[in-house]
């Protein structure tokens, strides 16, 4: 822990060990610790704490085994920073004060959360879709990999956190256009996930406790060869496959499950992407050079992907569509996204706008809305296509579920699912 942290516990009128009483008595908080076999990994987002009012105390604790924070960025000195400022570590909660040594989201997190349920883990993720544009250059040398990975053991140390995820999308290419990108970065990244894991175990081993490294690996046949997928595997925890964004609106060509379970051979799309953009492809192409399973999560998503203008033929499956549809929380910054929430698409199918389907060969529900968006086809993850997904990882000895995110799923519809298949 950094010395200025320090001093400031000692002379903080409400330490963050002792926050948690602000929530009731010891024997009113305490959740009594569950010990399951696989992994229930949940994202929380930082952003949620606004418009969507979803904040870490709603997290349901005791469903999960570990929540990842996101995001943190990387600055301009290639160090990990903290992402909105105001939301990690300076609003008010009930029971917060002026000088104790943080508020925000990490201190309801780390120190009120946490102390409830004694299993519970917690990650600050690093990166994301929006802030993967430097990791080129935080892994292209020795000096860089040890100033970042040493930036990040003190940011856990300082905000309580158990472990660090990274959300490099993507090294070598596929991410945003502005990112950096280098051949180099397929070798770079293993060099730096070293470097985290040797800096994660010398902290853990002066702390006494146990530090965490896990990263989110990308699905898509094309961004896995971009991995060194046996070397890196080597130097985490475990891994989070992104099992979900295969298809989306960015393609009007043609609609498509997003999150399938396995190909169907009907997809009319190109060869390759039809056989190998689902779940299960996936999840064998990481094990396949040899990554035991038990390190392997599943991606879940919470939200659904959606086109506009689609014709009724096939229930709008596998058909053109002519725009991209309004989402939950689009705004003026975003524009039309097609993404739904959980939440919301449940509300889509008992309205009477829409008409359920199921493909039993992708094991993917879909919903189309003949009046809606001049044809509205919404491809998403329900509670049966869920339980069919954790039979799965079950059934093939992978080590548990990483989902995206908890405000999705508010009605704790699938978490609830995932609860009882995972004990």
């Amino acid at each position: 822990m950094s010395s200025l942290l320090l001093s400031m516990l000692a002379s903080a009128a409400i330490a963050p060990a002792q926050v948690s009483v602000q929530q009731g008595s010891a024997e009113e908080v305490a959740v009594e610790s569950r010990d399951r076999e696989r992994r229930i990994v949940g994202y929380f987002i930082e952003w949620g704490v606004y418009v969507r009012d979803f904040h870490p105390l709603d997290i349901p604790g005791d469903k999960v085994t570990h929540v990842n924070y996101a995001f943190a960025n990387v600055g301009p000195d290639l160090k990990i920073a903290i992402g909105d400022y105001y939301a990690a570590v300076d609003k008010y909660y009930p029971g917060d004060t002026w000088d104790q040594p943080y508020r925000g989201a990490y201190n309801q997190l780390n120190n009120v959360l946490k102390p409830m349920f004694p299993h519970l883990r917690t990650f600050i993720s690093v990166g994301g879709w929006t802030w993967s544009g430097l990791f080129s250059d935080v892994a292209l040398t020795p000096a860089s990999r040890q100033a970042f990975a040493a930036s990040c053991v003190d940011f856990i140390r300082d905000y309580n956190f158990d472990g660090v995820d990274i959300d490099w999308e993507y090294p070598v290419c596929c991410g945003l256009p502005s990112n950096k990108y280098r051949p180099e970065d397929k070798a770079n990244y293993t060099l730096l996930m070293a470097e985290l894991r040797a800096q994660l175990d010398a902290a853990a081993a002066q702390d006494g406790r146990e530090y965490l490294l896990t990263f989110a690996a990308a699905a898509g046949y094309d961004k896995i060869l971009n991995y060194e997928v046996a070397e890196i595997a080597q130097h985490v925890d475990w891994l989070n496959v992104m099992t979900y964004d295969f298809r989306g609106a960015w393609d009007l060509g043609l609609t498509a499950h997003h999150s399938p379970l396995y190909a169907n051979p009907a997809d009319p799309g190109s060869a390759e992407i039809a056989q190998k953009y689902n779940t299960a492809w996936a999840m064998q192409a990481w094990a396949a050079p040899g990554v035991p399973r038990a390190k392997i999560c599943i991606g879940l998503p919470f939200y659904g992907r959606a086109w506009g203008g689609v014709p009724a033929v096939g229930g709008g499956l596998f058909q053109p569509a002519t725009h991209v549809p309004p989402g939950t929380w689009d705004d003026w910054s975003s524009g039309d996204t097609g993404v739904n929430d959980f939440w919301e698409i449940e509300g889509f199918e008992v309205s009477g706008s829409y008409t359920k389907h199921w493909d039993a060969a992708a094991g993917a529900p879909y919903l189309y809305g003949s009046s809606i968006e001049g044809g509205h086809f919404i491809s998403y993850d329900d509670a049966a296509s869920v339980g069919q997904k954790l039979d799965y990882v079950k059934a093939e000895g992978f080590g548990g579920v990483m989902f995206w995110e908890f405000s999705g799923d508010r009605n704790h519809t699938l978490i609830d699912v995932i609860d009882a298949a995972l004990p």
